[in-house]
């Protein structure tokens, strides 16, 4: 019998391989993909920004890596002891607000310089709702050029009267979101994008309303991918919600997947879009990252030096037939233990 309905998807023709750059930027469920890839030992840089959730403020952020733009101190807003971004999320907040500009523009730079010569882009979409500042914040006394109306990434824990809340239209994203294709393919011709939709439920927002978020965001990426080439589409939204929709595979908040269910869209994740030659690569990598993250209960037996001395070796031979990867932290972790 079969107790699932499976999503009938095509592998990508063009695949991620080992050489290839990844830029991921988006909501949450982006760094559940990214840290995996990392792990991995992929060239990967996620979220300059900080996690992102709605499509103006994705959007927004990559035109602002396109334009290397370095933002100034009247760009940041003093509350609750510490400096902030409307447009960052707050781990570049800080007690010190040069320390805050310096993190925020080095990221900026950083970014910049890697979608030069990346290879994919990976976009993941969380929803619809889009903050903007009302005039209340004004009343308060803030240092920044902030002006009423102007859409905001991060709400940063300030008062709710101090925004607006708008649930963008199909319209209003898809021209957000070809805007920022045409500057992505202007400034990185090569350039290959998948579009997914995070699986994570906002339910601050209430469950109706969050699915009708949901909605317009998939009908609005569907929109974008027939119509342009070179995008391209991975169903991690689906692969949750209707081929396991089941509460099991959710954390204790019932709104993040937990691991089992990560690990599943990672699964389908590395068959659609990694190349066969990665796929076994990711294989022997996985097995010199889970030897390393091993804890021997008697680190001074032969044993367990001889289990370190095989995986040095392994590791070195893997460094040597694959040059690109970098494997330095687990080459001199395995020497000196």
């Amino acid at each position: 019998m079969q107790f699932q309905l499976p999503i009938q998807f095509k592998s990508s023709e063009t695949r991620i391989n080992y050489r290839d750059k990844i830029l991921l930027t988006g909501s949450c469920f982006t760094e559940h993909i990214g840290n995996s890839l990392t792990e991995l030992k992929f060239s990967v840089l996620q979220n300059p920004n900080g996690i992102l959730f709605d499509p103006r403020s994705v959007c927004n952020s990559l035109i602002s890596y396109i334009e290397n733009k370095q933002y100034k101190k009247e760009d940041l807003f003093y509350l609750n002891e510490v400096w902030n971004s409307w447009e960052h999320h707050s781990r570049f907040s800080n007690i010190d607000g040069d320390e805050c500009l310096r993190t925020i523009n080095e990221s900026q730079l950083q970014a910049h310089d890697f979608l030069k010569n990346t290879d994919w882009v990976i976009i993941t979409l969380g929803s619809s709702f889009s903050y903007r500042l009302t005039s209340e914040f004004s009343k308060v006394s803030l240092v920044g050029g902030n002006v009423e109306g102007t859409g905001v990434a991060n709400c940063h824990r300030a008062p709710s009267q101090w925004f607006n809340k708008h649930l963008l239209s199909i319209d209003e994203t898809v021209s957000l979101l070809d805007k920022t294709y045409h500057r992505l393919k202007q400034f990185n011709p090569k350039l290959k994008i998948i579009l997914t939709i995070s699986p994570v439920r906002h339910i601050r927002d209430g469950v109706i309303e969050n699915n009708r978020s949901k909605a317009r965001l998939i009908e609005a990426v569907h929109y974008m991918i027939s119509k342009f080439p070179g995008l391209h589409y991975f169903p991690a939204f689906e692969l949750v919600i209707d081929v396991l929709r089941d509460y099991r595979f959710y954390d204790i908040d019932m709104v993040h997947p937990n691991y089992p269910a990560t690990e599943f869209v990672m699964e389908k994740f590395r068959e659609t879009f990694i190349d066969e030659e990665s796929q076994q690569l990711m294989d022997e990598i996985r097995k010199i990252v889970i030897a390393r993250k091993h804890k021997a209960f008697q680190p001074e037996t032969k044993a367990h030096k001889n289990f370190l001395k095989a995986h040095y070796n392994k590791t070195k031979e893997l460094a040597t037939q694959y040059p690109f990867l970098n494997l330095n932290d687990e080459l001199e972790y395995f020497k000196n233990q």
